[in-house]
């Protein structure tokens, strides 16, 4: 298997949340099919609830960008997205054996 670099995805709506919410189904959807995919590996509201945040990894940037223009709120443009690669250089134990087990 590829070995996977860790990323921080950023979410921020451009839509009303109501317009979120409509759309929530569908997001939840597309998290899950990545989840199962070993993608995705936490996500969840921002709060305040201006966007969201998705922890992901994946073997490069684009092939994570090519996941997230399946995304119901980005086919829509209801959300940006900004996307961190993250090297980590320090980390916990605990966090080193959950690095072991996502990144190869």
């Amino acid at each position: 298997m590829e070995d996977k670099t860790l990323f921080v995805v950023i979410l921020r709506y451009l839509v009303p949340i109501e317009t979120i919410l409509a759309q929530r189904g569908e997001h939840l959807d597309f998290l899950d099919k990545y989840y199962k995919e070993g993608i995705f590996q936490a996500s969840g509201p921002q709060i305040p609830r201006y966007g969201g945040v998705i922890l992901a990894s994946a073997p490069n940037r684009d092939d994570l960008t090519k996941i997230l223009e399946e995304d119901p709120f980005y086919k829509y443009k209801s959300a940006e997205y900004q996307v961190i690669e993250f090297a980590i250089n320090k980390q916990s134990d605990a966090f080193a054996q959950f690095l072991k087990n996502i990144l190869k």
